[in-house]
């Protein structure tokens, strides 16, 4: 596979080129990180180098193969350092996976980097003093956004068909704005905020990703949806799934 094949992609066209055995998960994850090599050389959209090997997923999940990214957000992966963008924070270890991390990794998606985010999340512009700025694939002049800016620039540029991003006042819906991807913020008790945080934002504030296709966002919440232990919002538990209440679209990118 060649990285502009790969890049043609969505998520669930990555999957289903995995599970007819027309590539390998081995095979997307090589073209990947060297496709996430070239984007963040021109983009600095990685908060530290590709993790080598990636982060730890089960093999047979309804996502297995697929590469993503995870967000300098907080703690979020076991034994990833976190920043925040600030040159305040040495890179804290993370001492555990928070609830959603678990869901990722059960869904089998590759996590191979952490993407950059604005200082402490707290600006829409991804240009912390720590990382500099963020560049937008389809200009470079311009930027991406934020909180979730590095996240939203590598997808956008076809290094990752998603990745994982968080939402408060428009962390995730700002960047997929400005570079064109699809941005959903789960409603209260959609998605896990545990175990370390309850109620981020006084309740505001939720994780979830970017993606190119909606149905990849379709897919992906169904993977990863429903609260957690101990979390103080919930839910209805939907009895459609919600990749079937989307329709079809074509596997590559327009």
């Amino acid at each position: 596979m060649q990285i502009h094949e790969y890049a043609s992609f969505d998520a669930i066209g990555l999957r289903d080129l995995i599970k007819a055995g027309q590539v390998t998960a081995a095979e997307v994850e090589a073209v990947a990180r060297e496709a996430i090599t070239i984007a963040d050389a021109v983009l600095n959209g990685l908060a530290l180098p590709p993790f080598d090997p990636a982060l730890g997923h089960v093999a047979d999940g309804p996502l297995a193969g697929v590469p993503f990214l995870i967000k300098d957000h907080g703690p979020v992966a076991e034994g990833v350092p976190f920043f925040l963008g600030s040159r305040a924070l040495p890179g804290i270890l993370a001492q555990r996976d928070t609830d959603l991390m678990t869901r990722f990794k059960v869904a089998g998606l590759v996590t191979l980097g952490l993407t950059t985010v604005p200082e402490m999340m707290l600006s829409f512009s991804t240009e912390s003093l720590r990382y500099g700025p963020t560049r937008n694939p389809w200009d470079r002049d311009h930027g991406v956004g934020g909180s979730s800016g590095g996240a939203a620039a590598l997808v956008a540029a076809g290094a990752v068909p998603l990745a994982h991003a968080s939402d408060g006042a428009g962390s995730i819906r700002v960047p997929a704005s400005c570079c064109g991807l699809v941005g959903l913020k789960p409603s209260r008790g959609r998605t896990p905020c545990g175990p370390d945080m309850g109620e981020p934002m006084l309740g505001m504030a939720y994780e979830f990703g970017l993606t190119r296709t909606v149905r990849d966002a379709a897919h992906l919440l169904d993977a990863v949806h429903g609260p957690g232990i101990g979390d103080k919002y919930t839910a209805l538990e939907q009895a459609i799934p919600w990749h079937r209440r989307t329709p079809a679209f074509s596997v590559g990118r327009s």
